[in-house]
């Protein structure tokens, strides 16, 4: 198989779908790499270290999407890119489908074969493509709500630590999970009073365990959030339903309960955002304000630091990536299940749930497509 790695082209996205150790897996497997030119140099991977590892270098992505018959990457395809993508070629990224109304329609229109990294789901409910980005947003999170609560920032000029004699900041975390819990871990340890919120006991049971005693735990619901908004000087999105839209838990009344120059870091965006004033942005202008509320909506958070999230990232997506050039999309994905969840569209069929309700566009099972 013939597989393609373009040079991401998102606003400030210095990642990169492969590595030269994933180069190296695949064409001694017999399989053939393209990479365009200069697509790893966000990450400091020069085209050298590419070609040395066996891969072919081709100038430009037209190149890549005309001659591949799977294109690996990491973020969604942009406009520019749709007229590239051919009916049956195979598109494995992050797509995030239930943000982006025009970009699941452009695909279906393409006829592609749409591989999401962000639904494929082991059997025991996990999201391993995903894990990865969300404990580095996660982590991230509390470093860029530091920064915009500075005054200049048009925060609210408070130090997360706060410092003998004067109280620390209050860290409000809307969800448990992966990036919820890292940036719990972060903010606590930085010395910050955090309460997360979740809508399952379980897993607050399993934090209050593993986190220190200045994280609290408490049940989300309408009336906890209205209450910790009240008190909080950073909140982080962090909810998630897989595949689809993330709950608005922030509607834009509840901006008023909250301190002038707070912040929201809402990691959620790139599913929709859990406030109904969340919108995209980018690592070039990565806040606005509403209400007096500063908000982060930065889709790409670990595109800034592709030293980290481009190795992350490829550490899980290497192994998928080869059992797709070995079988053959249909066939890698009778014999894995995890990659039947992450089949979202398929030759102008939408094969999650999710996104065919949210969209209104026809459902078809997986399994008819395989």
């Amino acid at each position: 198989m013939v597989i393609g790695v373009p040079k991401e082209i998102k606003d400030s996205e210095f990642r990169v779908a492969m590595v030269p150790a994933g180069v190296e897996i695949l064409t001694k497997a017999g399989h053939t790499v393209l990479i365009e030119a200069g697509a790893g140099r966000g990450t400091g991977i020069s085209d050298e270290e590419y070609a040395q590892a066996g891969a072919r270098i081709v100038p430009d992505a037209r190149t890549v999407y005309t001659e591949s018959d799977m294109v690996v990457k990491v973020k969604e395809p942009l406009p520019q890119e749709y007229p590239l993508i051919r009916p049956g070629q195979v598109i494995f990224t992050y797509f995030h489908f239930a943000a982006d109304e025009g970009l699941t329609r452009a695909m279906i229109q393409s006829g592609a074969v749409c591989i999401a990294y962000e639904t494929l789901q082991m059997d025991d409910g996990s999201l391993p493509l995903l894990i990865p980005m969300s404990e580095i947003a996660g982590r991230m999170a509390i470093q860029e709500g530091a920064k915009y609560l500075e005054r200049p920032m048009e925060g609210r000029g408070i130090l997360l630590s706060g410092v003998p004699g004067v109280r620390p900041a209050h860290v409000v975390v809307l969800g448990g999970g992966v990036a919820g819990t890292n940036a719990a871990k972060i903010a606590a340890g930085i010395g910050a009073n955090v309460t997360v919120l979740d809508i399952n006991t379980a897993r607050l049971r399993v934090l209050e365990d593993i986190l220190p005693k200045n994280v609290d735990t408490l049940m989300s619901n309408a009336y906890n959030i209205r209450e910790e908004l009240r008190r909080a000087d950073l909140v982080i999105g962090a909810a998630l339903r897989p595949g689809a839209r993330a709950p608005i838990l922030i509607p834009r009344e509840m901006l008023s309960l909250m301190k002038q120059g707070a912040v929201i870091v809402d990691i959620s965006i790139d599913q929709g955002g859990i406030a109904e004033t969340s919108k995209p942005t980018t690592h070039s202008h990565p806040v606005y304000t509403v209400d007096g509320i500063v908000h982060y909506c930065v889709t790409n958070m670990p595109g800034a630091v592709p030293g980290t999230s481009t190795y992350a990232l490829t550490n899980e997506t290497t192994r998928w990536v080869l059992e797709l050039a070995n079988l053959g999309w249909k066939e890698a994905a009778r014999k894995h299940r995890p990659l039947q969840h992450a089949l979202n569209v398929v030759e102008g069929k939408v094969t999650y749930a999710a996104i065919a309700e949210l969209f209104g566009t026809p459902y078809t099972p997986v399994e008819a497509v395989l």
